[in-house]
């Protein structure tokens, strides 16, 4: 579903008419004058709205307004709310809250809807006894350590709500969430980032001929470092390398494996890695394998 965020231009100008109050802090709108259907989001914005049929299109409490861009579309996301539980919405608008409060900013607007529609889905499949299996558990809680925290405090809520016992593995994906709610990247990109990453380290793994110890500072580092690198590259971020001459020439094998992970990730990203971050990597690659393989040169 496409959001479109709309700017001070594009803002109606007159009183809004009321067409839903989807929780305290969303509400769904109509501006009489275009007919355009907007999404206002506000902290208490819903709670204060509710018996009253308009609201001030310029009301201070609105931090974020926008559209769905077709009625299609609009139809979709209503389908969505009317079967979404409204403990489920209270649950998220307390994460939400959380995440404001923990990172010191306004969460990504998309979370109002993803989130809600994320742990609808996993209550469902916790009381039917349906397997959640997450297979970026450990590299989510060595890389994302401030979102997994919060994560661990909404799975306590959704089972006291629901009386469900919630997997470390569904913490896993909600700590997803947060980190897309903070970061304005999608689950879906996150997902594709740790798919990539794993596949990195099976590279590594199968030219070092040994297993990294999962639980090791190496592995952390390792991860700590693909994870950054990939997101750079995805956000074609350069970061310059003033030793690339003499990683080429001096660590030939690191840099041959460095290659290949940067050819990696040109296929799964579908955009050029630059060459300072093949050099990163050599670097990198050079201070694991001095532990993994000390006899190394």
């Amino acid at each position: 579903m496409r959001i479109k965020v709309v700017n001070h231009a594009l803002q109606p100008k007159s009183l809004l008419r009321i067409e839903r109050v989807i929780s305290n802090n969303v509400i769904m709108v109509v501006d009489p004058d275009s007919g355009k259907e907007y999404v206002l989001l506000g902290k208490g914005i819903g709670f204060s709205s509710k018996g009253s049929g308009t609201i001030e299109a310029k009301d201070p409490r609105i931090e974020k307004r926008f559209r769905l861009d077709d009625r299609d579309q609009l139809n979709e996301y209503q389908t969505l709310l009317e079967g979404i539980d409204p403990e489920v919405i209270r649950i998220s608008e307390q994460i939400i809250g959380r995440v404001t409060d923990s990172f010191s900013l306004q969460p990504s607007s998309k979370v109002y809807f993803a989130l809600p529609s994320h742990i609808q889905f996993a209550v469902y499949r916790l009381r039917n006894g349906m397997d959640i299996t997450n297979p970026f558990l450990q590299e989510t809680q060595l890389c994302f350590p401030k979102e997994y925290e919060i994560a661990k405090q909404a799975a306590e809520m959704i089972s006291q709500a629901f009386h469900l016992e919630v997997p470390e593995d569904e913490i896993g994906f909600l700590a997803f969430h947060v980190h897309s709610a903070v970061n304005d990247v999608s689950v879906g990109e996150l997902v594709k980032f740790s798919n990539l990453i794993n596949e990195c380290v099976e590279l590594i793994e199968g030219e070092l001929g040994n297993t990294i110890t999962r639980d090791s500072m190496d592995y952390v580092r390792l991860i700590t470092h693909l994870r950054f690198t990939v997101e750079r590259i995805s956000q074609n971020k350069v970061v310059g390398n003033p030793f690339m001459q003499e990683l080429q020439t001096r660590y030939r094998q690191e840099y041959r494996i460095a290659s290949e992970l940067g050819k990696l990730m040109t296929e799964r990203l579908h955009t050029e890695v630059p060459e300072e971050e093949i050099g990163y990597l050599v670097m990198h690659l050079y201070r694991l394998f001095q532990a993994y393989v000390p006899h190394r040169s």
